[in-house]
């Protein structure tokens, strides 16, 4: 699938990011292109391993709570250690992408895996500096892929919210 445009959009809160995927869902929009970023959150246990299990994720050797609601409805969630950003957690199709990226298959210039991943998906050099940096103040990234169709759905759907767009 082609990706035309995609729109991020940035939240405060992990439970404005899980009602603007539930408004999208309610819209018969596909949820399985929709991607999500945020910083993990565990307790002060230190985690030696995370896995998935009816769609929540587990921690192994300490406590994690992460998004336990939405992972059920989105692709490919993972948790990822990133240096200079920390923990993230993170689903849909921008898995595939960091995942290229830390593997080196996909390289911009000096840019760190994760600003790759956000370039591949339609981020500006620019515009992925910044959501790094919002995602180290503790903010959520939603993006949306897709067709013209998809994204306009999408983008209606946004636009009736009281959400801004990046």
């Amino acid at each position: 699938m082609e990706i035309e445009n995609s729109p991020f959009y940035l939240f405060d809160t992990h439970a404005e990011a899980e009602r603007a995927i539930q408004w999208l869902r309610r819209a018969a929009f596909d949820v399985k292109k929709l991607s999500l970023i945020g910083m993990g959150y565990h307790t002060e246990e230190q985690s030696i391993g995370f896995y998935t299990t009816a769609g929540q994720i587990k921690a192994w050797g300490g406590v994690a709570v992460l998004w336990d609601g939405i992972w059920s409805l989105l692709l490919a969630p993972a948790v990822f250690y990133l240096p200079g950003i920390g923990l993230i957690a993170m689903a849909g199709p921008i898995v595939n992408e960091l995942m290229a990226a830390l593997e080196g298959e996909v390289r911009v210039d000096d840019a760190s895996a994760l600003s790759v991943a956000l370039r591949q998906v339609g981020a500006s050099k620019e515009q992925a500096g910044k959501y790094q940096t919002a995602l180290k103040a503790g903010k959520f990234i939603l993006m949306v892929h897709g067709n013209a169709e998809e994204m306009a759905l999408a983008r209606a759907v946004m636009a009736t919210r009281t959400l801004w767009i990046a």
